[in-house]
């Protein structure tokens, strides 16, 4: 993948496809960093992830769970979910979409 990545509006970030079996698309990767943009379609289904992950909300608004934690999240926010922790996103807006970073190596 080119590690040049130019910049990516949230516009083009929706209009890449996804590969088959995935729900988020990536858009970057370099070393133990990869970057990807997911827009879950209606429900989350996510299970906790093999590294450490950050999640920037780029559009609409909805909640974060974190184990047994629900928390609001909207536009702007930055979110953490360490490898092996339950996860997910509830009751968001149908425009709902976040930047997810991966980082480090699988744990």
């Amino acid at each position: 993948m080119n590690r040049n990545l130019p910049p990516l509006s949230l516009k083009a970030a929706r209009a890449v496809p996804l590969p088959a079996g995935r729900r988020s698309a990536e858009l970057f990767r370099d070393g133990d960093l990869e970057v990807r943009f997911y827009a879950p379609p209606g429900r989350d289904p996510q299970t906790p992830h093999e590294r450490d992950e950050l999640y920037i909300v780029a559009s609409g608004s909805g909640h974060f769970r974190l184990g047994d934690t629900v928390t609001p999240c909207g536009v702007g926010d930055l979110l953490f979910a360490a490898a092996h922790v339950v996860h997910r996103f509830e009751d968001f807006s149908a425009d709902f979409a976040v930047w997810v970073v991966f980082y480090g190596a699988d744990k």
